[in-house]
């Protein structure tokens, strides 16, 4: 077919200007190679600032940057201040000071009753007892305060005053001190009778909340120390089983475990060389490539350490999520060291260094510089996401990669031009001693085998092709292009998608903020713990009027209470408990007479109820002659996970967005990390969309053919449809982490694509399927290769105690194993049927080849 076009406008100059570079590092390769460890060791000194770069602030670093619910946040900071003599934990803003803990009894009996109850007042005196300070204070001097009485655990007054009869209680309300008092997020468990009297309770939880003033920070802090000390030497008793819990737990766990990766790592480094060194050695002793794959391995460890030696010399915070990043980079190093080396083994042996450098460089270079700009590029994208996590992440990642990318030409590229001359010499592998080339009839036999070494294939002039690739060149390749076998991977790739597709349909959001921390740790088993007992009652939710209202209007108040009314009707709502300033002023005005429907008289009586009901003057905020904000607040029910916090999250939305008399918005300290429910799904797709543009108009510049460009961009909404659906068969949820991941499946998708792609239009053959079949000739083990160390390398993370880590294994295997069938599979059967013939016929067969990658 006629009139194919090809796009060579930066391809030719570049491959020319590699070729000139792989010259100059083959004719003075210690320069190259001695550079980039001066640089590694100078920027490594970045290291020294690490526990000071270490930001994991939940709500900064793992929330929406501009997630609605902070705006809100901040509305209700500056209209509702607190009142620290009058506190109230529904009236809370922000995850204030506290600690908690929930008892459970070990065999499974009611907590209500002895011996079970009796550990538990002794565990809540010996909480009252922790002080600071050499004794000089203690909880009662810094407890939050209603009324100059600390805030108590009214539960446990409630039973102890009723020894005879402990089950006297009523749940989910019950009257103490002539007020109703809620006991929904205090008793887990729990089975009432007809009356909704409580028989028994499988689980209590305790609050321990400190005052909010600025002066007692730092006696709380040490406060809170206390309690974490005490609760896990002393907490558990023979009765009870008790797992604890304090606002600082969450940030201090992923403080402590931030850099938990690093060991990992090593692990991961340790297996890649053990991986890399296996797939190269060779029986030759001149040609065995063993200390070759120990550089490859080495290089991405100095891009590691040198981008972020750099990063931290320069401030860039560093996030637990940052510590994934390694794992990518020695992915990417590898693959791009066996596309080397596989490029060099199809030079001419006999040829001088420089000139073996300068092919190797003409062509692989090529490939690795196609995948590294549209890497950087997708990460340097990923920096403009609305969560500051992925932002660092990608931050890293990015110059993590424009170092691996540098190294790669240089310090890897020095050690083969110098591994080059010791084959060229033919000198022994281990030992550097020259060897003689031909087996002798007077040397031992084990003299042969260890001794000698340096043969190639004579009629090439390249080194011996390895069974593998043979195998992709002869057997693999050709059973591949067949007209049936091209029907069959029709077949499964269009079952793939179908499947893909359908689990995107299917996949959980959100992400649980205990994940953060270790599987084994106190807010692990905590959290376990509160959804097992306690999620009968979620959040309790404030309704914001956050507008100047005339609730004196009759008309436009009925209208008002007519909205609050259609909260109480959701699912997610417990219509009973409900709590509004303005019914029980209504109330009020009632009893007293008063025509509350006169501004005058409605404004002048409001100081006279908030004297008697001093919890509500912290919900009207009264300006001049108005009300210019105010609360109510109701209580969401059955919130057991994060499928239903996105339900309940969206359903108080569209109901406060229904009220057409006034806005009304909703909020709670926990829905600022709701938020990223909505966020994470729109940043996905503009990150792919963005990324895919990205990716059609590199590759239009570099691949030297239209339509494969388009096959490459394609790929990458291929296989990012296809994690997405697996996930569901791993239990992954679609949380900011797997944003990261993501992001990685982009890139990975273009290594394997892009690289088939280049060798398949660089084909001097003239037929698809002969090009097809040269491209896996060339390239099917380098790929095989660079998959399989990547996932042999982030395997440790499999048996991480942490998810983060173990999500990331989960993407990670998926994205490789896609990117790896894409590329040896659907790409090079796409490729034959989408791309023309050549109008050349093919040329004679030159004395050497060279890979066409």
């Amino acid at each position: 077919m006629k009139g194919c076009r090809r796009t060579d406008c930066l391809a030719k100059p570049l491959s020319g200007l590699f070729e000139k570079l792989g010259s100059t590092i083959g004719s003075r390769p210690f320069y190259f190679l001695i550079i980039p460890l001066i640089v590694s060791t100078a920027l490594g000194g970045g290291f020294f600032f690490l526990k000071d770069r270490e930001d994991n602030d939940l709500e900064q670093q793992f929330t929406p940057r501009k997630g609605p619910s902070k705006a809100t946040k901040a509305f209700v900071k500056e209209n509702f201040p607190y009142n620290d003599s009058m506190f109230s934990d529904k009236r809370l803003y922000d995850m204030e000071k506290f600690a908690s803990f929930i008892a459970v009894s070990t065999d499974n009996r009611n907590m209500l009753d002895n011996p079970a109850f009796e550990d538990l007042i002794r565990l809540n005196d010996k909480i009252l007892n922790i002080s600071v300070n050499s004794k000089r204070s203690g909880f009662s001097e810094l407890c939050a305060q209603v009324n100059g009485e600390c805030v108590s655990n009214a539960i446990l007054e409630m039973i102890s005053s009723n020894e005879t009869d402990r089950t006297s209680l009523f749940y989910p309300v019950h009257n103490h001190r002539s007020r109703p008092v809620f006991l929904g997020y205090v008793l887990g468990g729990v089975i009432t009778d007809a009356n909704s009297s409580v028989i028994s309770a499988q689980a209590v939880k305790l609050f321990y909340y400190l005052g909010t003033q600025e002066s007692t920070d730092e006696a709380s802090k040490i406060w809170l120390r206390g309690f974490k000390a005490l609760l896990s030497n002393e907490g558990d008793s023979e009765h009870i089983d008790v797992s604890y819990y304090t606002s600082k737990s969450k940030q201090e766990e992923i403080n402590s475990h931030t850099t938990d990766g690093f060991p990992l790592f090593l692990t991961t480094y340790a297996l890649a060389i053990t991986f890399s060194v296996i797939s190269c050695m060779r029986t030759d002793n001149v040609r065995n490539k063993v200390w070759v794959a120990v550089f490859g391995v080495l290089s991405s460890g100095l891009a590691v350490i040198s981008s972020f030696g750099l990063l931290l010399y320069i401030g860039v915070p560093f996030v637990i999520t940052v510590a994934n990043s390694p794992f990518l980079i020695l992915g990417i190093g590898l693959n791009n060291m066996f596309i080397m080396v596989s490029d060099w083994q199809h030079t001419r042996v006999t040829d001088p260094v420089p000139e073996r450098m300068a092919h190797t460089y003409k062509e692989a270079i090529m490939s690795i510089t196609i995948t590294a700009v549209t890497d950087v590029l997708k990460f340097f994208t990923g920096i403009a996401s609305d969560f500051p996590s992925v932002q660092a992440f990608c931050l890293y990642t990015a110059t993590s990669i424009i170092f691996s990318y540098i190294y790669t030409i240089t310090f890897f590229g020095a050690f083969l031009a110098l591994n080059g001359k010791r084959e060229a010499d033919n000198r022994h592998w281990l030992t550097c001693m020259v060897i003689p080339t031909e087996h002798s009839e007077h040397r031992s036999e084990m003299f042969n085998i260890c001794c000698v070494g340096g043969g190639y294939d004579k009629n090439t002039g390249a080194e011996k092709k390895q069974p593998t690739s043979n195998f992709f060149k002869d057997y693999y390749g050709p059973f591949l292009i067949k007209a049936w076998v091209k029907g069959v991977v029709i077949f499964l790739y269009v079952a793939y998608l179908a499947a893909s597709i359908y689990g995107c349909f299917h996949v959980e959001h959100g992400i649980e903020l205990a994940d953060l921390a270790a599987d084994d740790s106190h807010v692990t088993r905590f959290n376990w713990k509160d959804r097992q007992y306690f999620s009968a009652y979620g959040p309790s939710v404030m309704v914001i009027v956050n507008e100047p209202f005339p609730y004196w209007d009759n008309i436009k108040r009925s209208q008002l209470q007519g909205c609050m009314e259609d909260f109480k009707k959701l699912q997610v709502v417990d219509e009973d408990e409900y709590t509004c300033w303005l019914d029980s002023y209504l109330s009020y005005g009632l009893e007293r007479q008063l025509n509350l429907d006169d501004k005058d008289v409605f404004l002048r009586n409001l100081p006279k109820f908030f004297d008697l009901y001093p919890f509500f003057k912290q919900d009207v905020n009264i300006t001049a002659d108005s009300i210019s904000a105010s609360r109510c607040f109701i209580q969401t029910v059955d919130i057991a996970n994060t499928s239903m916090e996105i339900y309940m999250l969206k359903a108080l939305k569209s109901t406060g967005g229904r009220c057409q008399v006034t806005p009304l918005s909703v909020y709670n300290q926990e829905f600022i990390f709701y938020d990223q429910y909505d966020m994470v799904v729109s940043s996905i797709l503009k990150s792919v969309g963005v990324i895919a543009a990205v990716m059609f108009v590199v590759s239009l510049l570099l691949i030297p053919e239209p339509l494969c460009s388009l096959a490459v961009t394609c790929s990458i909404g291929s296989v990012t449809a296809g994690v997405t659906g697996f996930m569901t068969l791993w239990d992954v949820s679609l949380d900011s982490i797997s944003m990261i991941i993501f992001t990685v499946s982009i890139g990975f998708t273009v290594d394997f694509s892009a690289h088939v792609s280049y060798a398949f239009v660089s084909s001097k053959k003239s037929s698809p399927n002969d090009k097809a079949v040269d491209a896996l000739s060339n390239l099917g083990y380098p790929i095989l290769q660079g998959a399989l160390s990547t996932i042999l390398g982030v395997s440790i993370l499999s048996v991480s105690e942490f998810h983060i880590f173990r999500t990331f294994f989960k993407l990670f295997f998926l994205v490789m194993v896609f990117g790896m069938i894409h590329g040896l599979v659907f790409m090079p059967v796409a490729l034959t049927i989408l791309t023309c013939r050549s109008d050349k016929d093919e040329p004679e067969e030159s004395n050497f080849e060279v890979s066409k990658l």
